[in-house]
């Protein structure tokens, strides 16, 4: 099965949250309401500081990815 690089999670019980789910390394949910990143996996120090460019970049993707997604919702 090939997995999308991102998925939106939806919760009753946090109904003001926006979740988004990246898959691919380093696997990590973002709350879009205040960007909290909670990481899937252990990441060691060193990675951290390698992944700190990267994941920025990652965080404005899924951002994107969930304004692409509503749009499509909101048109379809």
């Amino acid at each position: 099965m090939q997995l999308p690089r991102f998925l939106i999670g939806d919760n009753s019980q946090h109904p003001e949250d926006i979740f988004v789910i990246h898959l691919d390394y380093p696997r990590f949910i973002i709350n879009l309401k205040d960007d909290e990143l909670e990481f899937l996996e252990d990441i060691d120090k060193a990675d951290k500081e390698d992944l700190a460019e990267e994941t920025k970049n990652l965080v404005e993707e899924a951002s994107r990815f969930y304004d692409t997604e509503s749009e499509f919702y909101e048109n379809e």
